[in-house]
């Protein structure tokens, strides 16, 4: 095709032109989460779905299946949008034209382009080949939020363009309240009083209440402010309309665990593992169960109590089991690898921990938050573990740069500043820490540990000329 086909193709709305990129996803683990959704999910969009799961095919290598799910969601449109068709069908012929012009049909993507140019023309579109319309731009947020958490602040952008159309839409805001609520999971701010992801949660609700994906996350966000008595009443309801949707089950089971509630959870986590067995979100769920049980256990029981030393064991296995699951099945999960590898350190084995935390390090790509958790965790590693204050340091420092006001941030500062006091106070001074001190004493206010570290060092090398010099400006620093 010519350059000037390329370049059409670049203006059509459609999964190739949303800037979705493969090395954000495990594509064989995305591809199974879509065709459950598909399974599971009935009263949710086929035509969204199917178009997805084509895109994510296509990223796989497998085009012929692209176009038998791009077939799907064509067949699909006639039932989701009656009278509106064409509108429909916009981006699924978009695909379309990408997928035959990849695989070198370049007659067949030509008449698809056109397909999308009279419509375009029809409805008297400014561009030959974009139409924007709120449902595509509703589709395209559902599908960046597949993408993960990289994807969010784009698809609040789609979901707010498409309620700017449609305010009273209950499609368009139950995915609003979704991302709203996943931005604020994932930033994990905690509000005192009103949140910023219940009152559109609550209108998607009332928008439509047998909404699948909203009710289970309003029932956790009335958990978050001490209405769980309320949330309760919401999960019981969701329950009692689909009992068997895996997403129904692990939501729930979430709800039970934070309440304590951990044997509840396990079993609608099990229950929901049987209709889904590879879902890397349950054995996640089912690790952090088996985590609770084992922690709670570890701080009741004596060592001399050797029946439950043995149930420690087992529950300890059992969560490491489901954590190793999680990372087989999720390669970009970091998380479930901190938790994984943390866990190996309750197993004394050191040196697995170490080369788990290290495959954190090699993936690319990590956002600022997953870097920092990975450093805090990290660094509280080789502190407490490798009793290696320095490197612990350089973990909590190098977490601490990362400057985006996030909750990790905090907690590298506060690990940072507690582990320099104490070594100071010990004067376990070296040049390394005194590189860190220097790093850090001006934004972190310590110029007196600072100080005190110099004046320790110049008992034991009083003729340093360096030390001295750094000393008196401190000093003098420190009067103005």
């Amino acid at each position: 095709m010519s350059k000037e086909t390329d370049e059409i193709l670049q203006q059509l709305e459609c999964h190739f032109t949303w800037e979705l990129q493969k090395e954000h996803i495990d594509p064989d683990e995305l591809e199974e989460r879509i065709a459950e959704q598909i399974r599971f999910l009935i009263h949710k969009s086929k035509v969204q779905n199917y178009n997805l799961l084509a895109y994510v095919k296509f990223l796989n290598d497998k085009k012929e299946e692209a176009l038998e799910n791009l077939q799907k969601a064509e067949e699909a449109v006639p039932l989701e949008y009656p009278g509106k068709v064409e509108k429909g069908s916009l981006v699924t012929w978009g695909n379309y034209a990408w997928v035959h012009y990849h695989m070198g049909n370049l007659t067949e993507s030509q008449a698809y382009l056109e397909k999308v140019e009279s419509i375009c023309k029809q409805l008297g579109s400014e561009s030959p080949y974009k139409l924007e319309l709120p449902q595509i731009y509703c589709e395209k947020g559902w599908a960046l939020l597949k993408f993960g958490v990289r994807y969010y602040e784009k698809a609040k952008e789609s979901f707010e363009k498409a309620l700017e159309e449609e305010p009273e839409n209950p499609e368009f805001n139950s995915g609003y309240a979704v991302t709203i609520y996943r931005l604020e999971d994932y930033y994990a701010k905690k509000h005192s009083g009103k949140s910023s992801s219940l009152e559109p949660l609550m209108r998607a609700v009332k928008l439509n209440p047998n909404d699948i994906f909203v009710t289970p996350l309003l029932a956790l966000k009335l958990q978050d402010t001490n209405r769980g008595k309320e949330g309760k009443k919401y999960i019981e309801e969701v329950l009692g309309k689909y009992p068997d949707v895996p997403y129904v089950l692990r939501y729930a089971a979430k709800f039970y665990r934070r309440r304590g509630a951990v044997e509840i959870s396990l079993d609608f986590l099990e229950k929901a593992l049987s209709l889904t067995p590879n879902s890397a979100f349950l054995h996640h769920q089912i690790g952090i169960c088996y985590r609770t049980q084992y922690f709670a256990l570890k701080k009741e029981v004596s060592k001399g109590q050797f029946q439950f030393v043995l149930k420690q064991f087992e529950l300890l296995n059992l969560c490491i089991f489901h954590l190793q699951k999680v990372v087989e099945r999720k390669t970009k999960f970091i998380y479930a690898y901190i938790d994984l590898a943390n866990m190996y350190v309750e197993q004394q084995r050191l040196l697995k921990a170490d080369e788990t935390f290290q495959k954190v390090f090699a993936i690319s790509n990590l956002t600022a938050t997953e870097k920092q958790q990975l450093h805090f965790n990290y660094g509280c590693f080789q502190e407490r573990h490798r009793k290696s204050e320095v490197n612990a340091m350089k973990q909590y420092l190098a977490g601490l740069k990362i400057e985006n006001g996030s909750f990790e941030q905090k907690k590298c500062e506060r690990s940072l500043k507690q582990l320099l006091h104490k070594t100071v106070k010990k004067g376990l001074i070296c040049v390394e820490i005194f590189e860190i001190l220097g790093s850090v004493s001006e934004c972190l206010g310590l110029k007196k540990e600072t100080i005190e570290a110099y004046e320790i060092a110049l008992k034991t090398d009083p003729g340093n000329v360096e030390y001295l010099s750094a000393l008196m400006n401190l000093k003098l620093s420190l009067k103005n």
